[in-house]
């Protein structure tokens, strides 16, 4: 029997996550005490005080019916609350943000509404392979922005002439930085702004890391327009998108919000309304609680990430692999020996050492001399990745 698939079919790429499980399964099947560095799920658990707040939202009769279409209020003004007290950003509950089931649902909304078939979408490479699959969904042109390790992994926008911003509809952000690991200062956002007010594109801040970084370099893409009038160029072309998975070690509920411009989030509801769906409601009370606590459960994340952070990064500098001194997120991004590519000591190391990573080319052109570890195994694990990475010859 013959069937007609539709074009976008034939325009998904592989996902490189879903592949490198398989990988991860057969070596295991084999019989290897594999140690996955290779992907970015949290291994923590949310702490007790959100747990307590789930167990009894299970068990009230409302939370078994659909939910607003836009979030709980109570879940939206969370939001809004956490905004207020840690980036020092007001919005409207109510216009300002919407509900979504994490940062690639909110993302597959944005790319959907925003592009066109043939529209140029600019991102930095590296990347979250996500971006590319959806520029390639909506038959997007990819503008990628090489970011250089003498900026800190990111990229130079004044670099980039005019004639190619004009021809740009977005701009996607993504600090702290996944793969990298990299931050971007207030500035950069202030700059990313400009630009597009200038050459008229959105501006949309995949925010996923929010809080797992050095607090100082830890800003918002809202801050930005914090202060202007509403309905100014600055507030309708910036957008925000939060996850609950990173922050708060709930990614497998499933939890997040897009924030900013009430322009983009009202095409973005009509869309999702038809398209998605909505967050399990007791997933929303975890959240509530979560986004009104103090956020000391946030930096206890931070510092424990640090601290795993040191463990691979000071043990791989010992042996003399050269690192880039990222500051946030869950990775750490590390540079292949002289002549080898990240794509052959991410299969050496897989195959002789039993530790996955990802090649850098699995984020992109630019990595291709790189490799992305994880730090979402225990301490001893890490320690114990460190020294087989350390023997094996790589």
């Amino acid at each position: 029997m013959a069937i007609h698939f539709a074009k976008v079919a034939s325009q998904i790429p592989p996902n490189v996550f879903e592949r490198m499980d398989r990988k991860v399964l057969a070596a295991r099947g084999r019989g290897v005490d594999v140690i996955d560095l290779s992907k970015g799920n949290p291994d923590g658990f949310p702490e007790e005080f959100i747990r307590e707040v789930t167990r009894a939202a299970v068990d009230d009769p409302l939370n078994a019916r659909y939910t607003p279409f836009d979030g709980k209020p109570a879940f939206l003004e969370a939001a809004a609350n956490w905004y207020r007290n840690v980036h020092g950003v007001e919005l409207d509950a109510n216009r300002g943000l919407f509900a979504v089931e994490g940062a690639v649902d909110g993302l597959a909304d944005l790319f959907s509404i925003l592009l066109d078939e043939g529209d140029a979408v600019a991102f930095a490479d590296p990347y979250y392979p996500s971006y590319h699959c959806m520029a390639n969904m909506r038959g997007a042109h990819e503008v990628l922005l090489p970011a250089k390790a003498e900026l800190g992994w990111l990229p130079d926008l004044d670099a980039v002439p005019a004639s190619v911003w004009d021809g740009v509809r977005l701009l996607v952000l993504n600090y702290p930085n996944n793969p990298t690991g990299a931050q971007a200062p207030l500035a950069f956002f202030e700059q990313a702004v400009k630009l597009a007010v200038e050459h008229d594109f959105v501006v949309v801040h995949d925010f996923a890391y929010a809080g797992l970084g050095v607090e100082e370099q830890q800003h918002s893409l809202l801050e930005v327009v914090a202060h202007t009038p509403a309905g100014s160029p600055e507030r309708e072309c910036t957008v925000e998108i939060c996850s609950l998975s990173k922050m708060y070690a709930m990614a497998g509920w499933r939890a997040g919000f897009i924030a900013g411009s009430e322009r983009i989030l009202d095409v973005a509801k009509n869309f999702h309304y038809q398209m998605g769906s909505m967050i399990t409601s007791f997933v929303q009370d975890a959240g509530v609680a979560a986004l009104n606590s103090d956020q000391t459960c946030v930096g206890r994340q931070a510092a424990h990430y640090a601290g795993r952070r040191a463990i691979v990064a000071d043990g791989l500098r010992e042996l003399g692999y050269d690192l880039f001194d990222s500051q946030g997120g869950l990775y750490v991004w590390m540079h292949a020996p002289a002549g080898r590519s990240g794509e052959e000591v991410a299969d050496d190391l897989l195959d002789k050492a039993g530790v996955a990573v990802l090649p850098g080319t699995c984020f992109g052109n630019v990595g291709a001399q790189y490799v992305r570890l994880s730090l979402l195994q225990p301490d001893e694990r890490l320690a114990e990745a460190v020294k087989r990475i350390g023997t094996c010859c790589c």
